[in-house]
């Protein structure tokens, strides 16, 4: 779409706060949109960047009942766990906070009882699995049985873990609570529906002809969804751990997870900005962007959006840049076998190698299929690409200003027609950059930052001032010079993708900041601006480090 908005607002799903978090969260949706975020505040634009913790709905209750604590307890503990992994990794939400919060209960009931009394929802009695010794309506995951596929003795009412096939908890054979252990009864209960197939329509010609421009994987899944007919959903559920459900005669019900956890995006807005929260989700110069997970596409793209326009106040998102999967050395990351590679546990293992993982990440993102992780490609990258390109440039760069002009920019002298064309490539990054970050090709705009590092390395490679030096140092001086504004310009480009390495540049050239439209100048160091001392980037990983990480892997779980 082109229309020129005055206001950015990112949303990045909000983690479920039963686990910490792991690479696949960070690749597939947190690294991306702290990259976009960034971007945009260097371009001065105004920007928020909203995210939080979703903590309702029956895993938590599930795991609180198993460990004979409160869910607020399990929550808590989750919560700042996950909050500090992201501080820790330079995720720079304007506000990260939690659907437990007595704001969010306010804004997520407030909202259904708008839906509710404008008539937006259908009401449908229907028979459920009632446990008589609790004396609680049994949601699908607290009911355990056998498969009527497999004959898995412990398939849950949802899903049998054991051959993956979806169930409905009456197919399950000789049915048990997973609270009492007794057997469930069939007992009415009445529940709230968002008649999903009554927006089927304006959702069809709003997501299939107004926007083709989304990514062919968000696309493709909202195509097949629309194309199979909608049908409603339930947005309440027999539960005592929610939002409750703000009717008379619901006692005992909360608001289903799916239809309260966006309404997070909502409530942190207003506890971020209780003044002026309405300009970032009803004013039309607002651009709603979400990023997220491919297992959120539907929620995001057709159940929100629906929400939303059923209250008929708020406006609709632009873009979901949603990614695939990551995968872990070729295996789906399982946080129950702990297959994965937890972020906290990341730093305790490489402290100070943020940017690292952030790079990997990123060069390796599932942007639109499922992708790869492993220690191998992770060390690779490392060693051949931020040691030896990235980091190499840099170091040279600011030991020969120090060695043959005692740490100082020297001055540029008259340019040879190979300056020109290494400085029209140096001016040619930005649009490049722009190109592919406008359009939420993350992958690519970090091989054009990464090749501006390789045209600074080719012209020092090419010119040999170490050798120029000897006999001419105005010629020297002219290479530096261009070599120092090319590192000063490495500096902004990868600022939104590896902020912490962007850091160390700035410091080792004494600049503070920088600002986008600057990127492709050859004047962002001044003749005679003295530099700091030089220190490493990037250190070389070894080989034992990463066999630790494979073996920590196939370490079996307790």
């Amino acid at each position: 779409m082109d229309k020129k908005f005055k206001r950015t607002l990112i949303t990045s799903a909000l983690p479920y706060a039963n686990g910490p978090v792991h690479i696949g969260h960070l690749a597939g949706v947190y690294v991306p949109a702290d990259i976009y975020a960034r971007y945009l505040r260097l371009k001065g634009e105004e920007t928020l960047f909203i995210g939080g913790s979703d903590e309702h709905g029956v895993p938590i209750a599930l795991k609180a009942k198993a460990e004979g604590k409160t869910p607020q307890e399990i929550v808590d503990r989750y919560h700042f766990l996950i909050k500090k992994s992201f501080e820790d990794f330079g995720i720079t939400f304007d506000i990260y906070s939690r659907t437990s919060s007595e704001i969010h209960r306010k804004t997520a009931a407030d909202f259904f009882r708008k839906l509710y009394d404008k008539g937006e929802f259908i009401e449908k009695t229907s028979e459920q699995y009632y446990d008589e010794e609790a004396k609680q309506f049994l949601a699908d995951r607290y009911i355990t049985g056998t498969c009527p596929h497999c004959g898995n003795e412990r398939a849950y009412g949802d899903q049998c873990e054991a051959c993956g096939t979806s169930l409905s908890p009456l197919d399950l054979i000789h049915p048990q609570s997973a609270i009492s252990g007794s057997i469930p009864v069939l007992k009415e209960t009445k529940h709230w529906y968002l008649p999903l197939d009554k927006h089927e329509p304006w959702l069809k010609e709003w997501i299939l002809n107004q926007h083709t421009e989304w990514k062919s994987n968000v696309y493709g899944q909202c195509k097949s969804w629309l194309e199979m007919g909608l049908q409603p959903r339930a947005v309440s559920r027999d539960l005592d751990w929610g939002v409750p459900v703000p009717v008379e005669g619901a006692e005992g019900k909360v608001l289903y997870v799916w239809f309260d956890a966006p309404i997070g995006y909502i409530s942190n807005t207003i506890e971020h900005s209780p003044d002026e929260w309405e300009k970032w989700w009803k004013d039309e110069d607002t651009k709603l962007l979400h990023f997220i997970g491919k297992d959120n596409i539907v929620f995001h793209c057709i159940v929100f959006p629906s929400m939303l326009k059923a209250d008929g106040s708020y406006i609709l998102p632009e873009n979901v840049p949603a990614n695939e999967f990551l995968n872990l050395e070729g295996e789906k990351i399982s946080t129950s076998r702990n297959w994965a590679v937890w972020l906290h546990e990341y730093l305790e293992d490489f402290p100070g190698k943020q940017d690292v993982l952030r790079y990997v990440l990123t060069a390796n993102a599932p942007e639109t299929k499922d992708n790869d992780f492993t220690w191998k490609d992770f060390q690779a990258r490392n060693n051949n690409e931020l040691v030896a390109v990235l980091g190499n440039f840099v170091n040279r760069v600011l030991v020969l200003t120090h060695k043959y002009f005692d740490g100082k920019v020297p001055a540029r002298n008259e340019l040879t027609d190979y300056d020109r064309e290494v400085v029209a490539e140096l001016a040619g990054v930005k649009p490049l950059l722009e190109s592919n970050l406008n359009q939420f090709r993350f992958r690519e705009a970090l091989k054009e930052a990464m090749n501006l590092a390789r045209l600074g390395n080719k012209y020092l490679a090419d010119t040999e001032p170490w050798k120029v030096a000897k006999t001419d140092l105005e010629r020297t001086a002219t290479i530096l010079n261009i070599s120092l504004q090319i590192t000063a310009n490495l500096a902004v480009a990868f600022e939104p993708f590896l902020p912490f390495t962007s850091e160390k540049i700035r410091q080792m050239i004494d600049k503070s900041s920088f600002r986008w439209e600057e990127l492709g100048s050859l004047d962002l160091l001044s003749a005679g601006h003295a530099l700091q001392a030089p220190k490493l980037l990037f250190e070389k990983i070894e080989d034992e480090a990463m066999e630790r990480q494979v073996e920590k892997l196939r370490r079996p779980t307790d």
